[in-house]
């Protein structure tokens, strides 16, 4: 899962290279990884990928900080 997520990132939101990779705990909006439409696209591809729905009030920035938060709210949808 979270593999799956980095490489989706890496190589298609990303708004520039990322410097030796990302990794699972870098801050997706605060270091400048993606930006709010990036992160958007990215919701997206979570819902189609892992088959889960995001509700509204579950779009806040603790689920989405990092690709380890994500992967943490993915598993607690399960």
């Amino acid at each position: 899962m979270e593999q799956t997520i980095i490489k989706h990132i890496e190589e298609e939101l990303a708004s520039e290279e990322i410097d030796g990779g990302l990794e699972a705990t870098d801050d997706l909006l605060g270091g400048g990884i993606l930006d709010s439409l990036g992160m958007m696209k990215l919701i997206t591809f979570i819902e189609e990928t892992f088959n889960i729905e995001v509700a509204p009030e579950d779009m806040v920035i603790e689920n989405f900080m990092t690709v380890e938060n994500i992967c943490e709210y993915i598993s607690s949808k399960g």
